[in-house]
């Protein structure tokens, strides 16, 4: 009987100790996405099998549906000038091949030590909603 208390108590310390873990593992990924770094280069720079201007529609879709802040938008040449934590970064969509682009999104400053989670979040709006179709707004 005292046998088959112990184990169920360990069972049960087992079962809680790696939830508990779970759960710090998941808010240290988010420490990390919003704790400034240095970053490479290379995290800030992405390819897609999208044509150029859908890619810069989504681009600028991605920092607005991030609440950050617009403060120049060109679509001639492919860029834009947001605020994000403080910091101005510049998101520069370049045409790669037949309906291939690269999106480029660096600090304008040169200097990269930011939190990694301003590049990923618009990245990853952009994989999201790679396969929805780019509505016109009708003018009113």
């Amino acid at each position: 009987m005292e046998r088959t208390i112990k184990f169920v108590l360990i069972l049960l310390l087992i079962f809680f100790g790696v939830g508990s873990v779970e759960v710090l593992a998941e808010e240290l990924s988010i420490q990390q996405l919003t704790t400034p770094t240095n970053m490479e280069f290379a995290d800030c720079t992405k390819s897609y099998n999208l044509p150029a201007e859908n890619l810069y529609y989504l681009t600028v879709d991605s920092i607005t549906a991030n609440r950050f802040e617009i403060k120049e938008l060109q679509s001639k040449m492919g860029y834009v000038l947001f605020k994000a934590a403080n910091k101005e970064f510049l998101a520069t969509v370049a045409y790669y091949g037949p309906n291939k682009s690269i999106l480029k999104i660096t600090p304008a400053n040169g200097q990269y030590y930011f939190a990694p989670g301003i590049v990923l979040n618009v990245f990853k709006f952009i994989d999201l909603n790679l396969n929805e179709q780019i509505k016109e707004i009708p003018k009113s």
